[in-house]
């Protein structure tokens, strides 16, 4: 029953394009580098969860991921620490993200530091996102 589990771990990492180190506990988070497609796939369900739940006028778009985790837990749950900027696109248009650029505006400029947990079920086609905590950093 382990050899399976460790198989079927190593195949969602591959599938994923994701690594683990020989030392990792099985089930455990594992850092991810933050350019891997998943992550920022993870990062961009983030974002939209962000901006159906604010109140703000524009859409925000992630900026930069500081940090990336993924656990296999019935899927992938990616735990990301994400930048992301306020942009010129508002809401009520409902641009693609991808087409939107950062806030010119230096009176619009927004930057809020983001917590997502992002779950990913492959074979199941389904995200869900149970955490998104966002704040802006106090000025020095």
């Amino acid at each position: 029953m382990q050899l399976r589990t460790a198989g079927l771990s190593s195949q969602c990492l591959m599938l994923s394009g994701l690594c683990c180190t020989q030392s990792s506990i099985p089930g455990s988070p594992v850092p991810v580098n933050t350019n891997n497609p998943g992550v920022r796939r993870a990062a961009r369900f983030g974002v939209y969860r962000y901006n159906n739940s604010s109140n703000d006028l524009f859409l925000f778009k992630e900026s930069h991921i500081q940090q990336a985790m993924v656990q296999i837990v019935r899927g992938l749950k990616y735990m990301l620490h994400v930048d992301i900027k306020r942009t010129v696109c508002e809401k009520r248009v409902h641009s693609s993200l991808d087409s939107c650029h950062f806030q010119r505006n230096k009176n619009l400029q927004q930057t809020l530091r983001c917590y997502f947990e992002v779950w990913i079920t492959p074979w199941t086609h389904k995200v869900h996102i149970p955490v998104a905590h966002c704040h802006q950093e106090p000025s020095l």
